[in-house]
């Protein structure tokens, strides 16, 4: 680990001014203190937010609720509104990491990791997200675990998030605030996809600080819920997962929302599955059905191709247990 200077910040207006100057905002630190460790970060000021005010869940007009950013992983898994409208996102959260982890790592912490990519990680690797321009070792190298989504000739890396993917779902709202104000992100929008630039992750502008991800209300009747498909039960990342929640009225699927984890390079909405089980009866053929659409425009790599399967069996199973025809 390099020499770095800590600062704890009193208030919002001075966080945002000294991510301005370059800090970097830190509060579980579950992941930036394990990258510092391997030098894979080496950031020269680290800007401790955990006095801010940002640990509450709230509603929001409408039925939604709002999780701020420093709502630590357990406790928002655990918040009794969230488990009742947004099973979803509790089951998500449980399945994330250990218990020790998931009591110290945060909301606004856990969608902003960074990918768990073995290439990334080791700074001996060429790795374009790490170091712009060196190449992506992971293309031609053991690839198992990465994405088959979103994936381009710069990084493969897949999104490490377990709630994210929920969030994604969900269609939640990132609330942040800058040195030109407040503003809101849709959550589709906030992880942008490597492109020629996978050293740019998020939709975040100089000094801009997350304060709540915001779940807009559900249709209701609704239920929901999170799949999620590892190597090992115990502590460890996805293969493929699927975050499902349907309202189903009059026998008849009236809302849709379903995305993947472990697959893209972002957390994967699945739209053309939405798309189809709009206006359907729930029925095993349907899930089938709509299930061999999750893998849209996949490319698989080497080692991967596992996973264009996995992730349409993935969705199918989750499709029956929210729609209740397992």
């Amino acid at each position: 680990m390099e020499p770095f200077s800590y600062t704890k910040v009193p208030d919002i207006r001075a966080a945002v001014a000294a991510g301005q100057r370059g800090g970097r905002f830190i509060a579980g630190g579950t992941t930036l203190v394990d990258l510092m460790r391997e030098t894979v970060e080496r950031p020269g000021t680290l800007v401790d937010i955990t006095p801010l005010p940002l640990a509450g869940i709230s509603p929001t007009p409408g039925g939604g609720l709002r999780i701020g950013a420093l709502v630590r992983m357990a406790d928002a898994a655990a918040d009794p509104r969230v488990r009742l409208a947004f099973p979803v996102v509790s089951e998500a959260l449980e399945l994330s990491a250990s218990a020790q982890l998931r009591n110290m790592a945060t909301i606004g912490g856990n969608i902003m990791q960074r990918t768990r990519c073995t290439y990334f990680r080791d700074v001996t690797a060429n790795c374009n997200k790490r170091q712009p321009g060196s190449g992506c070792a992971a293309l031609d190298g053991y690839n198992r675990g990465h994405a088959i989504l979103g994936g381009s000739a710069a990084c493969v890396a897949t999104h490490p998030s377990d709630v994210a993917v929920a969030f994604a779902a969900l269609e939640a709202i990132v609330h942040l605030q800058g040195p030109g104000g407040e503003r809101a992100v849709p959550f589709a929008g906030f992880h942008l996809q490597p492109g020629s630039t996978p050293d740019r992750e998020q939709a975040l502008r100089p000094g801009e600080l997350i304060t709540a991800v915001e779940l807009p209300a559900l249709p209701r009747p609704a239920r929901s819920g999170y799949l999620k498909v590892r190597d090992r039960q115990s502590y460890e990342f996805a293969l493929t997962s699927a975050a499902v929640a349907l309202s189903i009225q009059g026998g008849v699927i009236r809302a849709a929302k379903v995305a993947a984890g472990g697959v893209g390079t972002v957390p994967w909405k699945l739209p053309t599955v939405e798309r189809y089980l709009l206006g359907k009866r729930p029925s095993d053929s349907l899930w089938t059905e709509a299930a061999q659409r999750a893998a849209d425009g996949a490319r698989p790599l080497r080692h991967n191709g596992f996973k264009v399967e996995l992730l349409k069996r993935t969705v199918e199973r989750q499709l029956r247990v929210v729609g209740g025809t397992r």
